[in-house]
């Protein structure tokens, strides 16, 4: 019989502590019930976080997108200015030759000359940046204002040479025009980008020149590389390697531009 009454105990110890725990049981369940039913975040509304790094990445692409163009906007001013006061020596020494009419037009040139000169500079400047940035090599060589003038006081020099100089034939002219180009390329550039953006540049140049004169629009005095003159290459080179110059001195400290993920 004592075996009975210490069962009998401990079930009826048992079924008090049930009774126990079904008040706790019954809040335990009740607070779920509210969890689950209180409203979360709507599934298309953005973290405040999300919402800021969007509105920081439309502001830092509109402020890459105005400096593009102010630097495309220098650098059309400076191409156009260049062709037009390079172009007038050029005419001036008859090295040149443009239609009857043209002549009597401002600084003696054709109304395309400017805008396609500045054009070109555009594309030329904003290249060679991009290019740097692509291949991962910054160019660090003498990047201040200062030699970005000499450069063109240089570039002024060598086309002022191809008009003026006398030699005994135009190879001559040629070859020391060529030495005087890669020496300024060496001198304030020294780049493998330079180098080949100069040469792919006085390559396509002299293409669409030899096509122009082709055409009849203008025509060189004394040519002796098919129609135009043979040094007008190291002319060309030398140009790309100045307006490349001065489009890596524009894109100095320019905000990077922002990448979409």
């Amino acid at each position: 019989m004592p075996r009975l009454e210490n069962r009998a105990w401990s079930c009826s110890c048992a079924a008090r502590g049930r009774h126990k725990a079904q008040p706790g049981d019954a809040a335990a369940k009740a607070g779920e019930m509210l969890s689950s039913s209180a409203p979360g975040p709507s599934a298309g509304a953005q973290p405040p976080s999300t919402s800021s790094a969007t509105s920081t990445s439309s502001s830092s692409t509109l402020n890459w997108s105005q400096h593009l163009v102010r630097r495309s906007v220098v650098l059309f001013v400076v191409g156009a200015f260049m062709a037009l006061v390079l172009n007038l020596l050029q005419v001036q020494r008859n090295v040149t030759l443009f239609p009857d009419e043209v002549i009597s037009t401002l600084f003696s040139s054709a109304w395309w000359v400017p805008p396609c000169c500045g054009t070109a500079a555009a594309v030329v400047g904003l290249l060679y940046p991009c290019i740097d940035s692509h291949l991962g090599e910054p160019h660090k060589f003498k990047r201040e204002w200062a030699s970005v003038m000499r450069c063109i006081a240089v570039f002024v020099g060598i086309n002022h040479a191809s008009a003026k100089l006398d030699f005994a034939n135009n190879v001559q002219l040629s070859l020391t025009l060529a030495a005087l180009s890669l020496g300024l390329w060496w001198t304030f550039d020294r780049s493998r980008s330079g180098l080949g953006l100069g040469i792919t540049i006085a390559f396509v140049a002299t293409l669409i020149t030899q096509f122009l004169v082709y055409n009849g629009v203008y025509q060189y005095t004394s040519p002796d590389f098919l129609y135009i003159r043979s040094w007008l290459p190291c002319i060309f080179f030398s140009g790309g390697v100045t307006v490349g110059n001065i489009g890596r001195q524009l894109a100095m400290g320019i905000p990077e531009k922002p990448h979409s993920d």
